[in-house]
């Protein structure tokens, strides 16, 4: 089906005005005459915007008298391929990857599967003469988006402006129990023990202030689907404030209750959006919610 109503050839990019409600690839596969691989590569490789804004979103929805310009050449060129984790975008400063559970952020101790040591075996492979620098973390379980800087001034950058910067990450989580309520915010001090187990009060302990916002999505009697916007980005604070709610996520053995109904941690870096340091261009990558955690839910 075709849904624009009148295009323009000129210059780079097809512009193509939209005429009905509809999500952008449908949309893209109604106008574009390429193949759908190849569009779906132009959309993967920020080749596409919507009234000017570039979207990489496939469900991104369109309205009447929008217009979506689709860029003639621009591809995702990445030869990348790894089943630990995906590039999602890559330039000559960044690169962002969803990864895989039960892959570490960068090395610790004796362990060799990291996303470091593969995106800097990568880089050597592809001839690019830089390294990845860890600018934030995920846990080993914890599923989802990640940004790591190409080069030492782009890690620099990141990491003393991080909250300039970053002005949106969420995450969606499977939790034991239903949420009754639509939403709240979760806010005390999260501090570590010595036994590295962090533990949270309402007070001052000394630790660092935390704040978590959340939305349900999906529930039944036995679990909740939640999105989580945080306000803060301290060590292991969705899970914490997760247990602290009486509702903590799935698959969580630290902090967990024993409701493993997908024998993983249910938790996943689903959006992250970032003014880039360097361009100043806004981005932002969503990544779909895992299609098991959405099963939970039918």
């Amino acid at each position: 089906m075709r849904y624009k109503s009148g295009y323009d050839r000129e210059g780079d990019y097809w512009h193509f005005n939209v005429d009905r409600e509809c999500g952008l690839l449908d949309f893209l596969f109604g106008c574009v005459k390429e193949s759908r691989s190849k569009i779906k590569l132009t959309l993967k490789g920020r080749g596409v915007k919507v009234d000017g804004k570039t979207v990489t979103q496939f469900d991104h929805p369109l309205s009447p008298g929008m217009n979506v310009s689709v860029s003639k050449t621009k591809r995702n060129q990445t030869a990348f391929k790894s089943r630990f984790l995906q590039i999602v975008y890559e330039d000559r400063w960044l690169v962002v990857v969803e990864k895989n559970v039960g892959v570490l952020s960068m090395a610790a101790g004796h362990s060799s599967l990291n996303v470091k040591s593969i995106l800097d075996n990568y880089f050597h492979q592809s001839k690019q003469k830089c390294r990845a620098h860890v600018v934030h973390r995920l846990d080993r379980d914890t599923s989802g988006l990640m940004v790591y800087a190409k080069d030492i001034d782009t890690e620099q950058a990141f990491e003393h402006n991080w909250h300039d910067i970053v002005y949106d990450r969420r995450y969606v989580a499977v939790v034991s129990g239903e949420i009754v309520e639509e939403g709240g915010t979760v806010a005390n001090w999260l501090k570590d023990s010595k036994a590295y187990v962090t533990y949270s009060s309402p007070v001052d302990n000394g630790g660092k202030y935390a704040v978590t916002h959340y939305h349900v999505l999906a529930r039944t009697t036995d679990h909740s689907l939640v999105e989580f916007k945080l306000e803060t980005g301290r060590k292991n604070q969705i899970r914490v404030h997760s247990a602290d709610m009486g509702h903590p996520v799935c698959g969580d053995v630290k902090y967990g209750n024993g409701d493993d109904p997908l024998h993983r941690l249910c938790l996943h870096a689903y959006m992250l959006c970032f003014v880039h340091p360097v361009t100043r261009e806004r981005m932002e990558f969503e990544t779909p919610i895992p299609a098991t955690f959405r099963r939970l839910f039918k």
